[in-house]
């Protein structure tokens, strides 16, 4: 049967950390096409299309969640990719940028303190379902943006295997 076990776990060293290092927001439909590793369909070798990578960088209480959603009684199974992100600082650059952010449903890749990478809404794009442009009360308070990027996959979001650039994306960075 296709969905048997193949494989065990060990139990892993205390060698990672949590915590999101960027995210890089990709406008839906750029991506043509990918290139699964030819032993792994999780991993993706290279993309197809000359799509740009707009990074994001984050510090602090950001987040990722996968959450898996299996029915029996439907014979179902979908993974909901949940990212929470804080941005730092109220700009009339960033009001734009998020604004058409919200308008569309862009895939994510988003990359972990460990060095990891995973492109999230590979299929259906990843859309704005919550957020909050917010300056706090007090002089410590966060004057900012929250935003939830939500999408919905048959499987989890995949590993980028190497760096951006050798996988066919145009990063652009900031000022």
């Amino acid at each position: 049967m296709a969905c048997d076990l193949s494989s065990g776990r060990l139990e892993v060293c205390k060698d990672s950390v949590g915590g999101l290092y960027a995210v890089y927001f990709v406008n839906y439909g750029e991506i043509a096409g990918v290139t699964y590793n030819g032993t792994d369909t999780d991993v993706i070798d290279s993309v197809a299309g000359t799509p740009s990578a707009y990074k994001y960088e984050l510090k602090g209480a950001s987040t990722f969640t996968q959450n898996v959603n299996s029915s029996r009684e439907n014979g179902t199974t979908f993974y909901e990719q949940v990212l929470e992100l804080t941005f730092k600082k109220l700009t009339v650059k960033d009001h734009k940028e998020l604004k058409l952010m919200a308008y569309g449903r862009p895939q994510v890749i988003v990359q972990d303190n460990n060095g990891n990478l995973f492109l999230a809404g590979l299929d259906h794009g990843m859309d704005v379902t919550g957020g909050t442009i917010v300056t706090g009360g007090a002089m410590g308070d966060l004057s900012g943006y929250t935003l939830t990027l939500t999408g919905m996959e048959a499987v989890p979001a995949n590993f980028i295997s190497d760096n951006l650039t050798d996988a066919g994306f145009t990063v652009v960075v900031g000022s």
